[in-house]
């Protein structure tokens, strides 16, 4: 498969990167030779060979939850730049106006 400069430029633009035409050029380049790397594992032999997602096993590790001591509110929001009582003060993200 090979890649082309509207490829690269496609990509480009959807990682919002600005390339000028000699970058275009050494990309598609590049990208045309990593694609090509990788075309030899189409010629590896995998039957037998279960799928994976990880290199190594994973499993989730959990611990039981224990009721302890908090710390206290003053201490939690003495860094706080401007707390709201036993709360933190945070910028408005949401406009209810909107689709709400």
């Amino acid at each position: 498969m090979a890649i082309t400069r509207d490829d690269v430029r496609e990509v480009a633009f959807l990682s919002r990167l600005e390339m000028t035409e000699e970058e275009l050029d050494v990309f598609t380049g590049h990208l045309g030779a990593i694609l090509e790397y990788a075309s030899m594992l189409s010629e590896l032999d995998t039957a037998g060979v279960e799928p994976t997602s990880h290199a190594v096993p994973v499993k989730n590790v959990f611990r039981d939850d224990i009721v302890k001591e908090s710390f206290p509110v003053d201490r939690v929001l003495a860094n706080a730049p401007a707390p709201y009582g036993n709360f933190f003060r945070v910028p408005k993200i949401i406009d209810e106006g909107e689709g709400h």
